[in-house]
């Protein structure tokens, strides 16, 4: 049955997404994503974003399944034409994940409208049912994850994430060893600068 991991960082998504995507070149293997953004709440609704995830998934296929082509098709013939609703994304989802191993990363779900999020989480927990080879990857802030484990049948395992000192300090290194004006700065602007900015962070 399909599985979901859940990580409790919403910086997560775009180095997994990368990663998944350089794995799965060659390999018969579907990767698709979604960006919450809560400055778009209204607009990513259930139907758009998991219609959008539909679409990243057909995408990875030799060729769009025929039910899905005239699903489409259908819609276009009621009046004023229409979007499928989610019913039918979920089941139209359902089939095609069930083709062929599939990975869907969806970051910083806790920006999702609540309501819009029970409903997208016990749609990806029926794909998940129906699709062995699929797995879910979730990103989120911690107040979120028990209603994630609840709404997927607590088959999700959680991983929290919290910031390492040592780490940002390297990047901080790193980063400012890049600087193309290297006179802008003296040894002691760079030690406030680690100092400063590796203590805010750490304590986020």
């Amino acid at each position: 049955m399909g599985e979901a991991q859940v990580l409790m960082s919403c910086d997560a998504s775009s180095l997994v997404m990368d990663k998944l995507g350089d794995w799965a070149f060659g390999q018969g293997v579907t990767v698709a994503g979604f960006y919450f953004d809560y400055a778009a709440q209204e607009e990513q609704s259930p139907a758009s974003m998991l219609g959008a995830v539909l679409k990243q998934v057909v995408s990875g296929l030799e060729e769009v399944p025929e039910e899905i082509a005239q699903e489409y098709e259908d819609q276009k013939q009621v009046i004023g034409g229409r979007a499928p609703q989610l019913a039918d994304i979920v089941r139209m989802l359902q089939n095609t994940a069930s083709r062929k191993r599939t990975f869907i990363c969806i970051d910083a779900l806790d920006e999702c409208v609540a309501g819009y999020r029970v409903k997208i989480l016990d749609s990806l927990n029926q794909v998940l049912q129906s699709s062995p080879g699929t797995r879910l990857f979730v990103t989120g802030r911690p107040h979120i994850e028990a209603e994630v484990g609840k709404r997927l049948s607590g088959r999700g395992t959680a991983i929290r994430i919290t910031p390492n000192r040592r780490d940002i300090i390297s990047y901080l290194q790193h980063r400012l060893e890049e600087d193309t004006t290297p006179d802008a700065m003296d040894d002691n602007l760079k030690a406030d600068i680690l100092k400063k900015i590796s203590k805010d962070v750490s304590e986020m």
